[in-house]
């Protein structure tokens, strides 16, 4: 993970709260904004998803043309397809997630919800959604996915949980992760933790690789990572302090160092599907 220059904005949180974006040739929609406020954290802190997702999707797409993923947020995703693809659609209902994600020739950054994408019919090979999908109207995007998709398109959508490190660390964040801001989590949560299993998926599935994000994370990265949680921002609203802090001084004797490199690892859960 790379990190936010100073401590300022590892503490910037959101404001959990309504936002209205206006996409191309429509009006203006009223959107659940989690993420706003915390931008810059959540381009520098979340995890980056493995090239073998990509790799996978590329081979399964009946082209490598033209990919859309919605709910970019700052474009962890559409980085990784626009190593595969020709060009990636990346769209988000925040403006403010969009200015801070990474600039690529081959990705067009539109302001758009993902039920109202402004695709023209027909005009995608593959369709994604990163940790993204729970946020959405999934009744309006699953039809908004098959209008975009060229015949025999691909819709793929996937999730991850909890990270895990070593033992002792784990169990101090499984505490913190339910215990202190376990109830903050909104109710859309629900689907992630049941990791899409639970949810409508009206395409013709099949089957996806296990994949694992792996990434080298210090102490700090830990921490402005959590920051991003959603939960963690409410309990902020709440109470006025900051939950994290404390989080920090206990994880400290089991971390060692703060500056100490530990491998942490998000499995993830992909429904992959094909237009018929």
């Amino acid at each position: 993970m790379a990190r936010v220059p100073g401590r300022a904005a590892q503490h910037a949180l959101a404001r959990a709260g309504a936002a209205t974006a206006t996409t191309g040739g429509s009006q203006a929609v009223t959107f659940a904004d989690h993420f706003s406020g915390i931008s810059a954290a959540y381009a520098a802190f979340r995890p980056r998803y493995p090239d073998a997702l990509f790799e996978f999707l590329a081979q399964v797409a009946p082209a490598q043309a033209d990919a859309w993923d919605a709910g970019t947020g700052s474009g962890q995703a559409a980085i990784g397809l626009a190593r595969h693809f020709n060009h990636v659609i990346a769209t988000d209902a925040s403006s403010a997630q969009l200015e801070h994600a990474t600039p690529d020739t081959r990705i067009s950054y539109r302001v758009a919800t993902a039920e109202a994408s402004g695709l023209d019919n027909a005009s995608v090979d593959l369709v994604t959604a990163a940790q993204a999908l729970h946020w959405f109207d999934r009744s309006r995007f699953w039809v908004e996915v098959r209008r975009v998709l060229r015949p025999g398109g691909v819709i793929a959508v996937w999730t991850y949980v909890l990270f895990e490190i070593a033992p002792p660390i784990d169990a101090i964040i499984r505490h913190f992760y339910r215990g202190v801001v376990g109830p903050y989590w909104p109710p859309e949560r629900r689907i992630t933790e049941e990791r899409y299993q639970t949810i409508e998926f009206p395409f013709s599935e099949f089957a996806a690789p296990n994949f694992v994000i792996e990434q080298a994370v210090t102490l700090d990265d830990v921490a402005g990572y959590i920051r991003t949680w959603s939960a963690t921002r409410a309990f902020v609203k709440h109470h006025g302090e900051d939950p994290v802090d404390g989080l920090v001084n206990e994880l400290a004797p089991a971390w060692g160092s703060p500056q100490q490199s530990r491998l942490a690892r998000w499995p993830v859960t992909m429904r992959v599907g094909r237009v018929s």
